[in-house]
């Protein structure tokens, strides 16, 4: 694992929502604390029911956030990307992780350990808003995470609704939206809760109806508006 040493300029990138409110000052402040690392993919930052010792800042790549069960059942939350942190409440609150971070791809990830950020704190109070909201957000991406697996009706509802989520904010081209999309169909699987075998069928009739396209590791969507119709089903 190779240490990187930590920038105090413009370390934490623009995408980080939690940043946009901190004051220069504050920022810096927060910055200063933290120490960032190159993971290579499939590496496990902190596991749920773990001491939350800190948090984690994604620089760069993607994390996978999950659950699992004792009988080794696993339901993935969310993919946190640039800008991302991770561990917020479990810290904030003293207690273990609730969930398991692993990355997804060759990752530059920050931390900052726990005391130190309960003293970045009492230096800035004026960050517990900041700091609430950014878990008010949390809350609403669980809420809308627990509407696609428990609330949605269907494979193809709870699928159509994941990739619409997922492809957002991706690059918008003559041929439709793309992201960066490397998950196997039992990964996704975790996301909807639904087997590998249904992840695999329902993918196979959304690209004969040419909602979806994969190119490698890359998905289009090329009519979002099509999309919907099967998420709102």
């Amino acid at each position: 694992m190779q240490q990187m040493q930590p920038h105090y300029s413009n370390l934490i990138p623009p995408t980080a929502r939690i940043m946009d409110n901190l004051s220069p000052m504050a920022r810096a402040d927060f910055e200063s604390l933290l120490h960032a690392s190159s993971y290579p993919a499939n590496t496990i930052l902190f596991t749920e029911r773990e001491p939350a010792s800190g948090l984690y800042v994604v620089l760069e790549g993607e994390v996978h956030v999950s659950i699992n069960s004792t009988d080794g059942k696993r339901l993935a939350l969310r993919i946190a990307r640039e800008g991302e942190i991770l561990g917020l409440s479990s810290v904030f609150s003293g207690s273990a992780y609730n969930a398991t971070a692993e990355t997804f791809y060759p990752s530059r990830v920050a931390y900052v350990a726990r005391p130190k950020l309960v003293l970045f704190l009492s230096n800035h109070p004026d960050v517990y808003q900041v700091v609430v909201e950014e878990l008010s957000r949390k809350v609403s991406i669980a809420c809308e995470q627990l509407r696609i697996v428990a609330l949605s009706n269907s494979a193809p509802e709870k699928l159509a609704r994941l990739l619409l989520e997922w492809t957002e904010n991706g690059k918008l081209t003559p041929e439709g939206c793309r992201v960066r999309f490397a998950l196997t169909h039992e990964q996704i699987g975790e996301f909807i809760g639904a087997s590998r075998e249904t992840v695999t069928r329902t993918l196979g009739s959304f690209k004969r109806r040419r909602l979806v396209r994969f190119d490698g590791s890359m998905l289009t969507i090329p009519d979002r508006a099509a999309l919907k119709t099967y998420a709102s089903a």
